[in-house]
């Protein structure tokens, strides 16, 4: 990923994952989704079935916080993302979900 011309993130095989923060959300909620992420089953094995997780294949992430992920569009043209939580409360919760990767092993 590139910012302003310059590299801020980049992974090899692994997966990227959009981490949308939602009002209410908690660290302990963010944990929570980190270890289901490290462990959905999403990479094929050696007969092609997906049956390997990030955590199987010593995959990286390399994880975006994305707001955009709550937009609310059923009414008129206009997404509301009030769903949404604030960035200075949706930091704690992002960099939980981060550590837990790291936690379980998983590259960043």
């Amino acid at each position: 990923m590139r910012i302003d011309g310059h590299v801020r993130g980049q992974i090899g095989p692994g997966l990227l994952i959009l981490l949308g923060v939602g009002v209410g959300d908690t660290p302990a909620d963010a944990e929570r989704l980190a270890v289901k992420a490290a462990r959905l089953r999403v990479f094929e094995n050696a007969d092609g079935r997906f049956d390997r997780a990030l955590l199987d294949t010593g995959g990286a992430a390399l994880v975006v916080s994305q707001f955009t992920l709550l937009a609310r569009t059923e009414r008129g043209n206009r997404p509301s993302f009030a769903d949404a939580a604030a960035p200075e409360l949706a930091l704690p919760p992002y960099q939980s979900f981060c550590e837990a990767l790291r936690g379980l092993g998983v590259d960043r």
